[in-house]
This record gives C-alpha cells, sequence and structure tokens, in this order.
C-alpha cells in the first residue's frame, strides 16, 4: 500500500478530485499526507476541506501560513467583510464552523519514524533537529487548541523575532515557531529568518540561502517533504533529502503527489488545463 504526500491546494478541490481519482487507479492507499495550504486563492476552500476531513484516519494535514492565516481571520468580528474573495464562500457556509474546528485541530509536523519521512508545511531553521521542530510544533499546536485561541491568533502573525533563541517566551516564542514552520523559505548568514525574499533561487539575494542548504543544518540526513515554494522550480533535492511539492496549484500549474513508499521518490502530478 501506497503513502503520498499531496502538495499546496489553495482550494482547488477539482484538482484535487481528479488527483485522489488517479492515486485510486494506482492501486491500495495507505496514507495521504497534506503538506498545508488546503485554502484561499482557489474556488473552493470549503469543498476542499471537507474532502480532506472526510477522509477520516487516512489523511495526515499539516498547517500552512494560509490556513493560520484564515483562522486568525475567522475570529475577528469583520470576518466575512475583510476575507479575500476566494474565502467569502467558505466563511458563509452552513458548516463554516466544524471546517474551521477541524482545521484548528491540526497539527504543525509529522514524523513517521518507519517510513524515514517528516512533513512539514514550510521548513526548519538550520538550528532545529527534527526532533526539536516537533517538540516546538506541539508549543504551537496546544496553544491554537486551548480556549483562548482566538486572542492568541490575534497576535500571532509578524515577522520578529527572527533568529531562535531557546530563551524566547510567551507569544514572541510561539509567532517564531509559526514563522519557521509555516512561513521560511531563506535564512541569512546568521541563520536569520528571511521573511521578505519570496521568489526563485536564481533571483535570491547573495547573502541568503535556502534553509534545507544552510551549512551545518542540524536536520541534515532527514527525508523532509514540504510544501509553500511554488517559486522553487524544483521538487527533489536529493543532496539536500528534501522534495518540495508546491507546484502551482493556485497559480494554473499542478498538483503534485510524491509516493513515499518508493524507494526513489515517485512524483504524480495533474495540471490544471488537462
Amino acid at each position: 500500500m501506497s503513502i503520498y504526500a499531496i502538495g499546496d491546494i489553495h482550494g482547488a478541490a477539482d484538482l484535487l478530485d481528479r488527483l485522489l481519482n488517479r492515486l485510486a487507479e494506482r492501486g491500495p492507499i495507505e496514507r495521504l499526507w497534506f503538506v498545508g495550504d488546503l485554502v484561499n486563492r482557489g474556488p473552493d476552500s470549503a469543498g476542499v476541506i471537507r474532502r480532506v476531513k472526510a477522509l477520516g484516519d487516512t489523511a495526515i494535514t499539516v498547517l500552512g501560513n494560509h490556513d493560520l492565516s484564515l483562522l486568525s481571520l475567522a475570529v475577528r468580528d469583520d470576518a466575512e467583510q475583510n476575507a479575500p474573495d476566494s474565502l467569502k464562500p467558505l466563511l458563509a457556509a452552513d458548516d463554516c464552523t466544524s471546517l474551521l474546528d477541524w482545521l484548528r485541530q491540526r497539527p504543525l509536523m509529522h514524523r513517521d519514524a518507519d517510513l524515514g519521512w517528516t512533513m512539514v508545511h514550510a521548513g526548519l531553521p538550520p538550528s532545529w533537529t527534527v526532533a526539536e521542530g516537533l517538540t516546538h510544533a506541539r508549543e504551537l499546536e496546544q496553544a491554537l487548541r486551548a480556549p483562548g485561541h482566538a486572542t492568541f491568533l490575534a497576535q500571532l502573525f509578524g515577522n520578529t523575532p527572527d533568529r531562535w533563541d531557546p530563551s524566547l517566551s510567551g507569544t514572541p516564542r510561539l509567532r517564531f515557531i509559526a514563522n519557521a514552520l509555516t512561513r521560511l523559505r531563506f535564512v541569512g548568514p546568521d541563520q536569520r529568518l528571511d521573511m521578505d525574499y519570496k521568489k526563485t533561487l536564481a533571483g535570491a539575494p547573495p547573502e541568503l540561502t535556502p534553509w534545507f542548504a544552510a551549512p551545518g543544518r542540524a536536520s541534515a540526513g532527514e527525508s523532509i517533504v514540504f510544501g509553500h515554494w511554488s517559486a522553487l522550480e524544483h521538487v527533489a533535492w536529493p543532496e539536500y533529502g528534501v522534495w518540495g511539492i508546491d507546484t502551482g496549484a493556485a497559480w494554473g500549474g499542478t498538483l503534485s503527489a510524491l509516493d513515499l513508499t518508493r524507494p526513489t521518490p515517485e512524483l504524480i502530478q495533474i495540471h490544471a488545463d488537462d
């Protein structure tokens, strides 16, 4: 039986349906891993959450930055007025509350030790091992699931602090964890998270390094699948042990699945214009 990791869907429910049909044709499926950003940009964010939620224990979903942004938006009194057009149907849906409650309970990181794979939406700071990333992910999950999550979500977003310090506490600590796991692309020479540049490697300022290529990365030697970075241009980076499977479904590109049970991971894609 196969285990597939599926890239950022961003509300493209029809594309997801076609990909799931393609995967079912290939044989039995044990698990489907979703790398986050189920919502926004595409036409049917509610439909995507319903489909993934209906998969039950077959689906393991980690939160992405757009998922966190939706949760933060939804606790505001003016949510529907200030929502992007792509999210307004979800916020107006009769089952919106149950869909968002389900989303808020998702983890920030997942590891299958037997399979030898780890999933995160964006990446890991160079100083974190996978085990440390999982520990910090649990901290953020507890805050998201707590009774006071609405107040917490209102304070979650911002670009500082941008460098990890184990002595960080409270909201600044959790904000760094959220940015690392759901927004990270590049780091500077001092391992600070860069939250500004979001485009290709070729056009990046020379002082920036993709997180997975940072010298001395503590998570090196692990197999990691992530999304978030549609401008990365390549999927497989075997020299670093990482695969980035956001292939631009939100921009008319492809929705990708990676078979994690093959000795060499196999990529299956559905093109938006098929």
